[in-house]
């Protein structure tokens, strides 16, 4: 592989990451190349418009060419096609419905689906709604807004079974225990007869973006089967995660179960 690429890809990753402008020295430093080296390095990418020299502090800055880049490959990013072979792998680790999800407001959006093949399975359809609170993708997308925004859900919160969380105190528990553990449950919460568990998907930012996880009969889906069943879930968030270019070594406490 040309030196030369990997040495000026080096420099641009530096620069990129950095909180102010860097001089030739510094960057030659942190970089373990002559400052001779660096400085042709820089003058390329300056040339092609990647980074942007400050002839007053000498500094060196990336520039908004390489924002524009980075947002084109991020409008690539196709949520269902990265999230699509985990799924498959859960369905058939877990035999139960999965489904991805996305926030809207209160409520969830399921966008993608694979079915399970059990007899007695969990039924919904892409397009369909729930209320976030009382399924397991959508605590796992709540959990992690801000204070403000969760009193409101909380404020809203309605009944549709006798296991539904609707005391606002308790709701804002299920939240910290969604967040200390990386996953979060549905005991039945919103159609009696089916349980699930979710996970959320980060970004390249660490922001949740999305929910993976796994609903079926409360039958199958209980409690004693909760931690056991939570494992592959998570991957499967992690793994849709990395894809997305999340960076799973900043948020491994946060998918550890």
């Amino acid at each position: 592989m040309n030196n030369t690429l990997i040495k000026g890809l080096a420099l641009l990753e530096v620069v990129a990451r950095a909180q102010r402008p860097l001089g030739v020295t510094e960057l030659a430093a942190q970089l373990g190349i002559a400052k001779s080296h660096a400085h042709r390095l820089l003058q390329g990418l300056v040339e092609l418009k990647y980074v942007q020299h400050d002839p007053a502090t000498r500094g060196y800055a990336a520039s908004v060419r390489l924002w524009e880049l980075g947002s084109s490959v991020l409008e690539g990013l196709d949520l269902r096609r990265i999230a699509q072979p985990y799924m498959e792998a859960l369905l058939e680790q877990t035999r139960e419905t999965v489904h991805l999800s996305v926030l809207d407001g209160a409520e969830v959006v399921y966008v993608h689906k694979i079915e399970s093949n059990e007899p007695v399975r969990a039924y919904s359809q892409i397009g369909g709604r729930a209320p976030a609170y009382c399924v397991a993708t959508g605590k796992a997308l709540l959990a992690w807004l801000g204070a403000a925004r969760l009193g409101e859900v909380a404020a809203g919160i309605e009944r549709y079974t006798p296991h539904t969380i609707v005391e606002e105190s308790a709701f804002l528990r299920e939240m910290e225990r969604v967040r200390k553990q990386g996953y979060a449950v549905n005991r039945g919460e919103w159609r009696e007869s089916v349980g699930g568990i979710g996970a959320p998907i980060r970004d390249i930012q660490g922001h949740v973006i999305a929910a993976v996880g796994i609903s079926g009969p409360i039958a199958r889906i209980k409690p004693s089967m909760f931690k056991t069943l939570a494992g592959p879930v998570v991957a499967a968030a992690q793994c849709i995660s990395v894809g997305l270019g999340a960076n799973p070594l900043a948020n491994q406490q946060l998918w550890n179960t």
